[in-house]
């Protein structure tokens, strides 16, 4: 497991890495009650499924994050679920509630929404920088609450 500098990990999370590897990108967070998980080898997939979520991404209050790929920048709402082989790309935004089945991609730049999650609109710049306030916010909230916590 590698975890970079500056990300947090909330509250109440699960992070196992027993079957494969499990990456969590400089500045990400993974907020209170999430589960990060991976898939070890398996017939027809011989690397199994690594978590790879990389720099500066959000993902939501009770997520399930299993064996996917959560690029820099992507999003996973509240109660997301990423299942194995899955990819949120950059600047991509996975909805509240949402699941992205096995294999599909929310690409670059786009709202996907719904169980199974789907296209649904392309976002707006103002969209995409939110998503950025929020790690920047998520961040310093971590800072303010580690030095807190030191006594």
């Amino acid at each position: 497991m590698r975890i970079g500098p500056e990300a947090s990990i909330w509250y109440n999370c699960v992070i196992r890495a027993e079957v494969n590897y499990v990456e969590i990108g400089a500045r990400s967070n993974v907020q209170d009650g999430s589960v990060v998980h991976c898939d070890g080898p398996k017939p027809g997939v011989p690397g199994g499924y690594p978590t790879i979520i990389g720099e500066d991404a959000l993902i939501g209050h009770h997520c399930m994050i299993h064996g996917c790929t959560i690029q820099d920048r992507g999003f996973a709402g509240l109660s997301a679920t990423v299942m194995n082989g899955a990819v949120i790309e950059s600047g991509a935004m996975l909805a509240a509630g949402a699941m992205l089945t096995q294999g599909k991609t929310a690409t670059a730049g786009q709202l996907w929404a719904g169980s199974p999650a789907r296209y649904i609109r392309d976002l707006s710049s103002e969209e995409i920088a939110g998503m950025q306030t929020g790690v920047r916010h998520y961040t310093e909230n971590a800072k303010a609450h580690r030095a807190a916590l030191e006594f």
